[in-house]
């Protein structure tokens, strides 16, 4: 499998798509104005101690205080670290963990989302290329995506190597995916290099101000390097000669071996355009997701989970009706783990797959869906199909899906997806004249509305309102504003 990375770089907006074998798979935008804030680590400050939620709301600095779970901070503030393999000890109350006033030293696992504030930990990990340092575990674990035990033993006992104490006195190791197959003196490079960061982190802690930002991740184009390289990568493609020129240094730094396939494009012409990239993020925007046999995808996100309905549309397969549900669960099972990526969808994940009678068919469409989740980078759990024929799922979030990032609701129905009918407007403006009357002294009543209303009342509803103005004794004048949206209307005495 082919795969190259994009990487479109402007002033305010830097923009990363990972690219196999022709198709976008997945796309991370960081804007100048609002970065992402996941990895950094603050110095903050306990506001309030939720004993009902077992949490406590703590001041980073920034707009809405985050969020600190009591079983994220238990180990790393007693002490009691869990050895790889074994089963977290019992949480302890929030009180005896925190109080309010107290300085604590955390870092953001989960941006500000929505109306919630950013997501907390105070068991820091800080990532390089092929490690994670843990510094205050004693864990030495090694990557669950290394699936080979004979490589898993030779990774861990390569760290043993350069690091005699580790999993004993501490601090922690995790070794990442990426260090698969690499000798031990390229994790003793990044030992080297995570402990010089952790000296200016524990600086840090001693002398920031509380809401001070002590570490800062990299910035995307480097992160997409540390994150998102493989073997099977063959090019990483960067439209900026600045970036191209910091992302040399690091990677003759950390990956000399990955050199050659960094690559500037100078061209005229938009490196997203070129490969396809900007059609495929506009089509991710729509809820309606076509399938080559002829079925489709419809996806709706919602603030308590998204939820995946397949039909089969035109497809009408050549033996039966049970062999023409089964392709097409096939071919949907493909398209919703790309477009889980693609769109950076998370949560709980609801797919309402075209019933199937035959249950090693059902078998086979979840096995499926598995498979194609293999090679995304967040975390994924399927479970089996529910009595109603539905596959529930979740996929960790850690950002706003890319509809988030990128769109905002609808002013004219606030996000509801649907108006109300120019006919329930005109009523709703004739219930709202009745009450001003009421109300009010006024010998002429002036109805502001959008066009289509008032068009609407002239030419279907004049009868009505010739009754209102006899019922009410007033008059009733109309007057069409285009700034007005289809629900909006202001009744005004004269």
């Amino acid at each position: 499998m082919s795969e190259e990375i994009l990487i479109n770089v402007t002033p305010r907006e830097t923009r990363v798509a990972v690219v196999e074998n022709g198709m976008l798979q997945e796309v991370h935008i960081e804007r100048a104005s609002k970065r992402g804030y996941v990895g950094n680590i603050y110095k903050g400050r306990v506001q309030r101690v939720m004993p009902g939620m077992q949490a406590a709301f703590v001041d980073i600095g920034l707009a809405r205080a985050a969020f600190l779970h009591a079983s994220d901070i238990v180990r790393a503030l007693q002490g009691m670290v869990v050895e790889e393999g074994e089963a977290p000890p019992p949480t302890p109350p929030i009180h005896e963990l925190v109080r309010e006033g107290q300085d604590v030293i955390v870092q953001v696992v989960k941006d500000p989302i929505g109306s919630k504030g950013a997501r907390l930990t105070t068991q820091l990990s800080i990532p390089s290329r092929y490690l994670v340092l843990l510094p205050f575990a004693k864990v030495l674990g090694v990557s669950v995506r290394i699936e080979d035990e004979a490589e898993r033993a030779r990774l861990k006992e390569a760290l043993q190597v350069q690091l005699p104490d580790a999993g004993e006195k501490g601090p922690g190791y995790i070794i990442r995916t990426n260090a698969e197959g690499q000798p031990g003196e390229a994790m003793a490079e990044d030992i080297v290099y995570l402990q010089k960061v952790w000296r200016v982190i524990e600086e840090g802690m001693r002398e920031s101000p509380v809401g001070r930002c002590i570490y800062e991740d990299l910035s995307l184009p480097l992160r997409a390097l540390r994150d998102l390289m493989r073997r099977d990568v063959e090019k990483v493609r960067v439209d900026s000669r600045e970036s191209y020129d910091r992302m040399v240094q690091f990677i003759e730094r950390f990956m000399p071996e990955m050199v050659e396939v960094l690559e500037h494009y100078p061209g005229e012409r938009p490196i997203f355009d070129l490969f396809g990239v900007e059609d495929e993020i506009q089509r991710a925007l729509q809820k309606d997701v076509p399938l080559k046999s002829g079925g489709h995808l419809i996806i709706d996100q919602t603030e308590a989970m998204t939820t995946v309905d397949v039909n089969t549309g035109a497809f009408l397969g050549h033996r039966n009706l049970e062999d023409t549900v089964y392709r097409t669960n096939l071919e949907a099972a493909q398209a919703v783990a790309r477009q889980l990526r693609l769109r950076n969808l998370g949560g709980i994940i609801i797919i309402d797959f075209i019933d199937m009678a035959d249950a090693e068919h059902r078998r086979q469409v979840l096995r499926q869906l598995e498979k194609s989740l293999a090679r995304d980078h967040a975390k994924t759990t399927v479970y089996e199909f529910s009595p109603l024929g539905l596959v529930e799922m979740t996929r960790k979030r850690t950002t706003e899906s890319l509809e988030r990032q990128l769109c905002e609701p609808c002013p004219a129905c606030s996000g509801r997806g649907s108006l109300k009918t120019l006919e329930t407007v005109t009523y709703e403006i004739f219930r709202e004249i009745t009450r001003a009357v009421r109300q009010f002294e006024a010998e002429t009543l002036l109805v502001l509305a959008p066009p289509k209303v008032v068009a609407k009342i002239l030419e279907e509803e004049s009868a009505a309102v010739a009754e209102l103005e006899e019922f009410i004794g007033k008059t009733i004048r109309l007057q069409a504003d285009e700034r007005y949206s289809q629900e909006q209307f202001d009744v005004v005495l004269l």
